[in-house]
């Protein structure tokens, strides 16, 4: 029997997250708690490929899920980032663990590399005529990485791809080494929690663009 997948709950007047805890990048929002958990199920076919490429098995089929935690979100939460850190996050990890880990956002980095690349530069715009183009989704991702990549206690100016590489090398150097749950480099984030932050944000906007590029 498949295991349940754990699901964390952060919710907000305007906006409510489901967060698979021991899936980073698997996360999606809605207005209340039955749509994100909807929006969720409605994506594991799509996950299902990035967890692969991790070398994991993950059956989108049947899967159930385990709401384990529900915890208030913030003003973060409610622009729509999955911002909160719930207890299983601060779970120690071993080594096989945080390897999985690093390899499953190894994985959601690969994913948007590959569904940029063959994305146009122009993107469908959104109902209200708004949304990033292609390039400036790049440079979102790889900045925003940037600023993770300080809350892990390293210094990287993602300014080219050379740069991107050793960042996310060095990224992936921290997510390697077992923890015993404390915030990383003292400031605010556990390694789950790292993992799953960075790696939803990859495959967000690798979804936004695949959803977004012109076809036909």
């Amino acid at each position: 029997m498949t295991a349940p997948i754990r699901v964390l709950i952060e919710t907000t007047p305007k906006k409510v997250f489901a967060s698979a805890l021991d899936w980073p990048g698997l996360a999606r929002g809605g207005r209340d708690e039955a749509v994100a958990i909807e929006s969720l199920i409605a994506c594991l076919p799509r996950y299902a490929p990035v967890a692969a490429a991790a070398g994991e098995r993950f059956e989108a089929d049947d899967a159930v899920i385990e709401v384990v935690e529900r915890v208030e979100g913030d003003a973060s939460t409610a622009f729509g980032v999955p911002a909160k850190v719930a207890a299983p996050d601060r779970e120690p990890t071993d080594e096989p663990e945080a390897e999985r880990l690093a390899a499953l956002v190894e994985a959601a980095w690969a994913a948007f590399d590959r569904i940029a690349a063959a994305a146009p530069e122009e993107l469908r715009k959104g109902p209200r005529g708004g949304g990033r183009d292609r390039t400036k989704m790049i440079d979102h991702v790889n900045g925003a990485d940037g600023a993770y990549a300080s809350v892990m206690g390293l210094r990287h100016d993602p300014s080219d791809r050379a740069a991107v590489e050793a960042m996310r090398a060095d990224m992936l150097g921290v997510l390697r080494r077992p923890s015993d749950g404390s915030p990383l480099a003292g400031k605010r984030w556990p390694a789950r929690y790292a993992a799953r932050r960075i790696a939803w944000h990859a495959l967000d906007h690798a979804w936004e663009i695949e959803d977004r590029s012109e076809t036909g």
